[in-house]
């Protein structure tokens, strides 16, 4: 019986340890999860799709006063260095939503060029431990996490983590 609840503590511990260190995964220097959902638009986005890539993807909510704020930064960031590779993705957090067409006032009110998927589990929200919205993550053309913001993101934040992943040509 002893030897028995040794095991199940053991089990246990090791257990946690393995989910402690996959909650870790989402970091700095972390390949970057993968995102598979249908854009608006009805198109599949995969992130995978766009290794090679310098990647922002921004997790945001159309009730979300800050993602209202950042979003014309977002825009004006695709616009200037999209003829340098950079992709944007924008991922609505669906499952919060009140309706579909709320999230299609937003992109249209924004002008938003890039593509808006809408992840209607929270699968992608799960994947990047999100603790809040919007939270904007940097990806390398390596598929690799360059810097993560929780919370807005500042003019120079977002210059930071487009340096981080863009390349001038």
């Amino acid at each position: 019986m002893h030897v028995t609840i040794i095991r199940i503590c053991a089990l246990i511990t090791a257990l946690s340890l393995f989910t402690a260190t996959g909650s870790a995964q989402v970091i700095v220097g972390a390949k970057a999860p993968e995102i598979d959902l249908r854009s608006l638009d009805g198109a599949r986005v995969r992130l995978s799709a766009l290794h090679g890539k310098p990647v922002v993807v921004t997790f945001w909510g159309s009730w979300c006063p800050p993602c209202r704020e950042e979003f014309p930064q977002l825009v004006a960031a695709y616009r200037k260095h999209h003829a340098n590779g950079l992709e944007i993705v924008a991922v609505n957090q669906f499952d919060q939503e009140t309706s579909e067409k709320s999230v299609r006032q937003f992109s249209a009110q924004f002008g938003v060029p890039f593509p808006v998927v809408l992840d209607p589990r929270g699968r992608s929200r799960r994947a990047y431990r999100l603790v809040g919205l919007p939270t904007t993550v940097f990806i390398d053309t390596a598929g690799t996490i360059a810097m993560i913001v929780s919370g807005p993101v500042s003019a120079a934040d977002q210059a930071k983590g487009l340096a981080m992943i863009v390349r001038e040509r």
